[in-house]
């Protein structure tokens, strides 16, 4: 597979990358956590992107759960209105490094890469 291979086809999709530096950065947390992904109210195009590591004991049952290698990114019913088939890449270039969201779902985007309209 290479960097850019999607890991799993499902509602939000992962590239081998992104999925490496998201379970590097739970190892440091020194708990077993999973991925919530979801969008909130405001920046730049009217929506931006959350993501945060959470207990898997806070999963609601109308959450939208997809497992990556044992790895859970969880999202709730509402944000995956607006964010189904998104796609999370990680670069470490020096410049524009770090996590990209593509979303199919996206009318328009801001230039930061954080925020989109619908």
């Amino acid at each position: 597979m290479t960097e850019t291979t999607q890991i799993q086809a499902k509602g939000i999709l992962m590239t081998e990358s992104a999925l490496k530096h998201v379970l590097e950065l739970r190892a440091k947390q020194g708990k077993d956590l999973c991925l919530r992904v979801g969008v909130r109210g405001g920046g730049c195009s009217g929506m931006s992107y959350t993501m945060d590591f959470e207990n898997p004991e806070n999963i609601q049952e109308t959450d939208q759960v997809f497992d990556y290698e044992g790895f859970q990114v969880v999202s709730d019913p509402k944000s995956m209105l607006y964010i189904y088939g998104l796609m999370l890449d990680y670069s470490e270039d020096l410049i524009g490094g770090g996590f990209k969201f593509t979303n199919p779902n996206a009318s328009q985007t801001c230039g930061c890469g954080t925020s989109f309209a619908v």
